[in-house]
C-alpha cells in the first residue's frame, strides 16, 4: 500500500484497471485498499489524512501537496522520543557505545524539536523491571553467557529457580526474555518484572538453534488443542479482549463481553480473575472458576473482607 501511494502521486486520475494490473491484484482488492487509505496519514492527530477516492473507473488524490510537506516533530512526538531515549540511556550496565549513541540522538532531537522539546524535561519513566535485571540480561546476551534466575511462575503459583540460555529481549505490553530453559529443556518466555533475582554465570550460553519465530500474531500463540476458557466481563473489563488472544468475543446486554479463549495452562488465568474483581468472572471450565473463587476468598480473608 505504501508503493500504491507513491504510484498514485505520480499518476493523477489513474485508471482502476491499469493500477490493478500494475500491482498484480484484482480490481476488488484495489478498491478495498483505496477504502483504507483515507484513514491513513502522517500522524494520528488528523488533518493530514490521504484524501483519495474513486468513481470506480479512475482514482483521484486531492491533497497530494498537503501530505507531501516535510514532516515536523509535534510536541507529543518529541516528548515521547526524548523521554524514552533518556530513560534507556540511564540504565545501569548499558554498553558505552549505546549510551553515547543515545546521548547524540537526544541532542539532535532537542535541536530539531526546539520549544516542542521543553516539556520532556518534566517527565520521567519507571521501568517495570529493576534496571539491574535488564542490564544483566543485556550483558549475558552480549557476552554469550548463561543466566541464573529466581523467577515467579504464575503456572506454578510460586518462585522457581532455573538456569537459562538467553536468546533475545522482546516487548509486547511487557518486556520478555526469550531463552532456552535448562530446567524444562524447552524454549520459554520470562517476563522481566517477575524476575526476583538474577546472576550472570561463568558458563557459555548454548541455546539450540532454530528458525526465528514469526511474532506478527503476538508472543503467545495458543494452539487449537489447548483447553477452552470462557470469561464474562462487564464494560469495565472489555480491555481483556484487546490484551488476550481469543477465539471470539460476544456482546452481552449490559455492555460487557463473553470471551472465549484458549490456554495451554488455564491455571495461569487465575490472576486475571483476581485482577478483574467485580468486572469479570471465569464461567468455564467449572474447576478453574472454583479455583479463582477460592483464590479470591483467601485474598479477601487476608484483609478481613466479606464474602465472594
Amino acid at each position: 500500500m505504501l508503493s500504491l501511494v507513491t504510484y498514485l502521486r505520480e499518476r493523477p486520475g489513474a485508471e482502476v484497471a491499469e493500477v490493478a494490473r500494475a500491482f498484480g491484484i484484482t480490481e476488488r482488492v484495489l478498491i478495498g485498499d483505496l477504502n483504507v487509505l483515507p484513514m491513513c496519514g502522517t500522524s494520528f492527530r488528523g488533518g493530514d489524512l490521504l484524501d483519495i477516492d474513486t468513481d470506480g473507473e479512475r482514482i483521484w488524490w486531492h491533497n497530494v501537496d498537503d501530505v507531501a510537506q516535510p514532516l515536523r516533530l509535534a510536541a507529543d512526538e518529541a516528548t515521547a522520543l526524548l523521554v524514552a531515549a533518556r530513560a534507556v540511556a540511564g540504565l545501569p550496565g548499558l554498553r558505552a557505545g549505546d549510551r553515547e549513541a543515545l546521548t547524540r540522538a537526544v541532542a539532535k532531537i532537542e535541536n530539531a524539536a526546539g520549544e516542542s522539546a521543553e516539556g520532556s524535561a518534566r517527565v520521567g519513566v519507571t521501568f517495570e523491571a529493576e534496571s539491574h535485571v535488564f542490564a544483566d540480561i543485556d550483558r549475558a546476551l552480549s557476552e554469550g553467557r548463561r543466566l541464573w534466575l529466581r523467577y515467579y511462575s504464575h503456572g506454578r503459583g510460586g518462585m522457581t529457580e532455573r538456569e537459562v540460555d538467553p536468546i533475545r529481549l522482546l516487548t509486547e505490553g511487557h518486556t520478555y526474555l526469550e531463552a532456552w530453559c535448562r530446567t524444562s529443556e524447552d524454549h520459554r518466555m520470562f517476563r522481566l518484572d517477575r524476575v526476583a533475582e538474577i546472576r550472570v554465570l561463568d558458563v557459555p550460553a548454548d541455546p539450540p538453534r532454530r528458525e526465528p519465530r514469526d511474532l506478527s500474531g503476538g508472543l503467545v500463540n495458543p494452539s487449537a488443542d489447548d483447553p477452552e476458557v470462557v470469561v464474562e466481563v462487564s464494560s469495565g473489563g472489555r480491555w481483556v479482549a484487546e490484551y488476550y488472544t481469543h477465539d471470539r468475543a460476544e456482546e452481552l446486554p449490559d455492555g460487557g463481553l463473553r470471551i472465549t479463549l484458549r490456554s495451554a495452562d488455564p491455571s495461569q488465568l487465575r490472576p486475571l480473575a483476581l485482577r478483574l474483581g467485580r468486572d469479570g468472572r471465569i464461567v468455564s471450565p467449572p474447576e478453574l472458576a472454583e479455583q479463582a473463587r477460592a483464590a479470591a476468598r483467601e485474598a479477601l480473608a487476608a484483609y478481613g473482607e466479606g464474602r465472594v
